[in-house]
């Protein structure tokens, strides 16, 4: 019995001890932050950039 409780203490302390799946939970929030980001900047600068990408398209049109 007492081997099982060992077996079972080390287990756990290994499970507590891994980090492997918090790194991964760390990039995803940095990449949804970054996401967030991208997301507030084009829609504050979309009227903006659509009128820019416009006129650089009517520029690059064939006479």
């Amino acid at each position: 019995m007492l081997k099982l409780y060992v077996a079972a203490q080390e287990k756990l302390q290994a499970f507590k001890d891994d980090v492997s799946g918090a790194t991964a939970i760390e990039y995803g929030l940095i990449a949804a932050g970054i996401g967030l980001v991208v997301l507030a900047a084009a829609s504050t600068l979309g009227d903006q950039l659509s009128t820019l990408f416009g006129l650089i398209g009517a520029g690059l049109e064939a006479p």
